[in-house]
């Protein structure tokens, strides 16, 4: 009957996982639609500091679906391991380039499509070979968690990196860098997510009758919880309103889950116990995925489809027939390389702006 009922929880909890993934990727689009839609009608961007998509209809849509998704995702982790529940947060890549696709115009060429499947792979092994999260049943087992010197140091350098990208570099390369604003809301997301297992304990102990709303470090949680989540909105809308969608959901997945696994690592020290192999695994998945995400990052501007493939393995036909040149083949010949050199830099420059640079700021 035990075995019954947990395998009955794990596929409520799988379940609940993956609309939480679709109702965050959905919410990307729900959102840029409704920037998009205040910047035809002249109103001061996001990405400007503006705060217009507050009367936008489309924009309190996806917030509404983001809200449902991070619900689904709180409600996941009562019912499956978190090492289950957070890399199936990369389905939401997958669906934000899916229906970017579809509803903003934005293409998505072979090699991203390669990447978001990488980036679903290396999830399924890093769900194989997690770590577990320590059990923690009470509000008081928090509490003592929290107040490890450890934590304490990764919190404080969460809060002063995050100032400082806020103030100081936000301001002079946040239009520019694409990192920026999501490198902010990342680091800020690993804070929200320990807020939210630390009210999901004081939740189970509320509706198990005890005093938990008398303790202080429920109230500190719940205030810290909105304070991060604001932080997280105002500059997530900010980088959507300025680089592409597609490329915003993946490195933003990226940057974010690696924020929480070292979170959880200092907070739970799951990773003291756990076998070689498990280890190997785990950062092999990632590695992964980030091999996905530079896959559909580095190669967003190259028209290349499936099409192509065999056309470009047999460039001597072409050339017989007069056939016009793909993108591939301005670095591939060296006489026609002149020709194509000034498309190819134009085309660069167009889209830099659009979206975003990876250089260092």
């Amino acid at each position: 009957m035990s075995q019954t009922r947990g395998r009955y929880d794990f596929c409520i909890g799988l379940v609940l996982a993956m609309s939480s993934s679709i109702f965050i990727g959905g919410s990307f689009i729900l959102k840029k639609k409704g920037l998009l839609r205040l910047a035809r009608k002249g109103s001061m961007r996001a990405g400007q500091g503006g705060h217009a998509y507050l009367k936008e209809w489309l924009w309190w849509a996806g917030l509404l679906s983001m809200g449902a998704g991070e619900v689904a995702n709180f409600a996941a982790y009562a019912f499956a391991p978190a090492t289950l529940v957070t890399p199936l947060g990369a389905l939401s890549v997958l669906v934000s380039a899916i229906l970017s696709s579809f509803f903003l115009n934005e293409k998505l060429n072979l090699h991203g499509k390669i990447g978001c499947l990488l980036s679903i792979l290396g999830s399924t092994v890093m769900v194989i070979h997690a770590p577990q999260e320590e059990e923690v049943e009470t509000l008081n087992e928090m509490s003592h968690k929290l107040g490890d010197p450890g934590f304490v140091v990764f919190a404080t350098l969460v809060v002063i990196v995050s100032l400082i990208l806020i103030f100081v570099v936000g301001p002079r390369h946040g239009q520019t860098n694409i990192l920026v604003y999501i490198t902010i809301c990342s680091v800020i997301g690993a804070l929200s997510v320990s807020c939210v297992k630390g009210l999901g304990i004081t939740i189970k102990e509320l509706f198990a009758g005890k005093p938990v709303l008398k303790h202080p470090l429920s109230w500190i949680l719940l205030l810290s919880l909105i304070v991060c989540v604001s932080t997280q909105i105002n500059y997530l809308n900010r980088a959507l309103d300025i680089f592409n969608t597609s490329i915003v959901t993946p490195i933003y997945y990226v940057i974010f889950t690696t924020s929480v696994l070292t979170c959880s690592a200092i907070l739970f020290k799951e990773w003291q116990h756990m076998a070689a192999d498990d280890i190997i695994g785990t950062f092999s998945g990632f590695l992964t995925i980030i091999v996905g995400i530079f896959l559909l990052h580095a190669f967003k501007d190259v028209n290349f489809t499936l099409a192509n493939l065999p056309l470009s393995l047999r460039k001597d036909d072409r050339a017989a027939n007069g056939t016009l040149l793909s993108t591939y083949d301005c670095f591939n010949h060296d006489e026609e390389s002149s020709a194509c050199l000034g498309e190819t830099q134009s085309t660069e420059s167009l889209s830099a702006r659009r979206n975003g640079s990876l250089s260092a700021f």
